[in-house]
């Protein structure tokens, strides 16, 4: 599967099975993209998130932001993305 080129959305293959998984996932990063704000930085996921917290990782970030820095991590269904 290829991605988009700025927001990495991912594109839908031909005859591509589940495609609302594809999509649904293109519509998250969209969603967490759009009209971006962050609560803060951090080197670390915090130990409580509520759905839709969005942080900015911090560079030398540890644990499930290792070596991401400097990315946008958004707290959807459950998990950071």
């Amino acid at each position: 599967m290829t991605d988009s080129t700025y927001l990495a959305l991912p594109f839908l293959d031909a005859a591509q099975a589940q495609k609302h998984v594809t999509h649904n996932e293109a519509l998250a990063r969209l969603d967490t993209l759009v009209h971006l704000s962050v609560s803060s930085r951090a080197s670390a996921p915090p130990v409580s998130a509520s759905e839709g917290d969005r942080l900015l990782i911090a560079p030398g970030a540890t644990g499930a932001f290792a070596g991401k820095d400097n990315r946008v991590a958004a707290f959807l269904a459950g998990d950071w993305a």
